[in-house]
């Protein structure tokens, strides 16, 4: 089995706020910083994303992606790769839970598999490295109310 990497940040926000502003690919250039292009391809019937194309620029990894969404309940969506130039597998998820006064406590799991050979300890700092960026950007966003 994979090891995987994850990381929680809180933010100041109901947990339908953040998940608002994860469910919005289109707007992930706007802050995620390693997302240049986001086109969702597919749909379900309640209207949210089951297939997104990504175009990635990480430093030493640029890609191009399609990643399968499946949402569970309200409060978790979890993703798989679909297809992808650089990666073997991409395995991840974000989970809310309520905290405290109005909060929502997000975490982050990543799992990753490269096709270019690379350490493991290398890869799980590249994993943390994402998930940091990612949860920074995600507090920014949902707490800035943009």
């Amino acid at each position: 089995m994979a090891e995987h990497t994850s990381s929680s940040i809180t933010i100041e926000a109901a947990p339908a706020d953040v998940m608002a502003v994860i469910s919005d690919f289109a707007r992930y250039p706007d802050w995620t910083g390693e997302v240049k292009e986001a086109e969702v391809l597919k749909t379900d019937a309640q209207g949210r994303a089951e297939q997104v194309r990504l175009v990635m620029d990480a430093g030493a990894i640029k890609d191009d992606q399609v990643l399968g969404y499946t949402w569970t309940g309200e409060n978790e969506v979890s993703w798989t790769l679909v297809k992808s130039q650089m990666l073997r597998s991409l395995d991840g998820s974000y989970i809310l839970k309520p905290s405290g006064a109005g909060g929502t406590e997000v975490t982050y799991v990543l799992t990753v598999d490269v096709k270019i050979p690379m350490l493991g300890m290398i890869k799980r700092k590249a994993e943390k490295v994402i998930i940091d960026r990612a949860l920074a950007g995600l507090k920014k966003r949902v707490e800035s109310g943009k």
